[in-house]
């Protein structure tokens, strides 16, 4: 196995038995969570460096950019996004950028759903990055009305 492989399948978490995606959107809210921790400005940089790592792994394999099940880094790198909006790490902003994440990742709404289209490492990625980007606006506004 190479190491754009393993990269691309989150260190493994691609190849669980059930949801491989839920799988990996938990490992990017730990990760993010953790980094969070230490300051968005971590965090951004963590969400930068997932993102390009996971353009240029998904890349160099051929069959990754038909997005198989087992391509998380994806996931890892959209749900990092979305904590980019949190104040701090908290059991209910953390609860709500998961469940907002996956619904925009799995309804794949407007946006989602376009970049989702290409067959490339770019759809692969940008897909997940733009859920994460719509969950951060929702994250945002809601931080306006209610404390997270």
């Amino acid at each position: 196995m190479t190491l754009w492989r393993v990269l691309a399948s989150g260190f493994g978490a691609g190849h669980a038995p059930r949801a491989p995606g839920t799988v990996g959107a938990l490992l990017g809210l730990a990760l993010g969570a953790a980094l969070l921790a230490a300051g968005h400005l971590p965090l951004l940089f963590g969400c930068v460096a997932v993102t390009g790592l996971g353009v240029y792994a998904v890349g160099t394999l051929p069959e990754a950019t038909l997005d198989p099940g087992w391509v998380v880094i994806d996931e890892i790198a959209g749900q990092m996004i979305v904590l980019l909006g949190l104040p701090h790490v908290s059991i209910v902003g953390l609860l709500l950028a998961f469940a907002l994440f996956r619904l925009f990742d799995i309804l794949k709404p407007g946006p989602v759903g376009w970049v989702d289209a290409r067959h490339d490492a770019y759809g692969v990625m940008g897909d997940d990055v733009v859920a994460g980007g719509m969950g951060l606006v929702v994250i945002l506004l809601t931080s306006a009305v209610v404390r997270l």
